[in-house]
């Protein structure tokens, strides 16, 4: 049955419906992450047909050929355990190895069940990003200018967002990064310290609640910061966040705030892991696109 399999480049209308499947396996997608995934790269979405049925999917994302991120990798539960899954997903790795160029790396976002798998596909474990969870109650209504220099970030030049990004994060993505931090039902922000920028963070509306992602910053003082501003934005519901156990402060940072963990993924990497400011990473921007 797995030699069927019809592998091709998605339309936009199905990632649309990639990003509801997403929605009923409990992965909470934001609320315009599919128009925003697919001006990123529209070549990174990968369909699987079986007698022409739309079966299953995932992203394969180029960020300039400089790197490479394999996920949204989904296959409806009907056909699962039948190898269409695993057809679909070296499918995926071969595509993205032929987008990059020679000798860059992918990274992917797995559960943990799936390590085996993937590490047979040549993908080596780095650490664990952890999903955490809190409720916000009512906003507490903070000043845009109390303790850090809190500013919206669309006040800071994109060049400097770009660059800070670039830290955090394996190549530039400056399509992707214009999207997110201007998207809809999203508040972005920037914390400054003597006039040079010291972090930034995203927060978004999902099918449930929001997410902060990115948060990028200096130290533990700058990530604060921005998390009571953003934090606000979620009020009355509940707030996500993926810290990376890499970053032992992140750790400390979620549970200062009594954030409960309630799932988990392992970064891999297939190639050399890249060189990062791990210590400003206070939560990754997404499990989908990295």
């Amino acid at each position: 049955m797995a030699q069927e399999l019809k592998i091709r480049n998605m339309t936009r209308s199905e990632v649309d419906e990639l990003v509801d499947w997403a929605a009923a396996e409990g992965w909470n997608p934001g609320l315009h992450d599919a128009e925003l995934f697919w001006a990123t790269d529209q070549e990174a979405f990968l369909a699987a047909d079986l007698e022409d049925v739309l079966i299953g999917g995932g992203a394969v994302t180029s960020y300039d050929e400089e790197f490479g991120f394999m996920g949204f990798f989904i296959l409806k539960p009907e056909y699962r355990g039948r190898g269409l899954g695993n057809k679909l997903w070296y499918a995926r790795r071969d595509r993205l190895l032929g987008r990059l160029r020679s000798g860059a790396t992918i990274g992917l976002d797995g559960v943990f069940a799936m390590q085996d798998f993937y590490a047979k596909g040549g993908f080596v474990f780095s650490h664990r990003n952890l999903r955490f969870r809190t409720d916000v109650a009512t906003p507490r209504g903070t000043s845009l200018l109390d303790g850090e220099d809190i500013v919206p970030l669309a006040d800071i030049p994109f060049e400097l967002v770009l660059d800070y990004d670039r830290t955090c994060f394996p190549a530039p993505r400056p399509t992707f990064l214009r999207g997110w931090i201007s998207q809809p039902d999203a508040l972005a922000l920037g914390c400054q310290r003597d006039g040079k920028l010291s972090g930034y963070g995203v927060v978004r509306r999902c099918r449930e609640g929001c997410k902060i992602g990115p948060l990028f910053a200096d130290d533990a003082l700058a990530a604060n910061a921005l998390y009571l501003h953003l934090s606000d934005f979620a009020a009355n519901g509940p707030l996500y966040l993926d810290a990376p156990e890499n970053n032992p402060d992140a750790i400390e940072f979620v549970h200062q705030h009594g954030m409960t963990e309630v799932f988990g993924c392992a970064r891999m990497y297939l190639g050399p892991p890249p060189v990062l400011a791990d210590d400003r990473i206070y939560g990754v921007t997404t499990f989908e696109l990295g």
